[in-house]
């Protein structure tokens, strides 16, 4: 499960790094060991789940780990994750 206010202080955090890249997520799993943390760029992201929380550089998506297998999900209640995906600068 992931409480709302941490999404926002994730997005806050992540919003902060001048870049994002691996060394953003060992920050972030360091600052939040419990989660899983994977970056991608948002037009790898189905376009079928609205993301959770939208930033002008990036958006946040959740990870659901309720089931055998990793799959996105729009349920703080379920969710294990964040992917913080890259919006390309137009």
């Amino acid at each position: 499960m992931i409480l709302a206010e941490t999404l926002e202080r994730i997005a806050s955090t992540a919003a902060s790094m001048s870049v994002l890249n691996e060394e953003s997520l060992v920050a972030l799993r360091q600052t939040w060991p419990e989660l899983r943390f994977t970056l991608c760029n948002d037009d790898d992201m189905p376009a079928r789940l609205p993301a959770a929380l939208k930033h002008e550089r990036f958006n946040l998506y959740l990870v659901n780990g309720s089931e055998h297998c990793l799959s996105l999900t729009d349920d703080l209640l379920h969710a294990i994750g964040v992917v913080l995906a890259e919006v390309d600068e137009q």
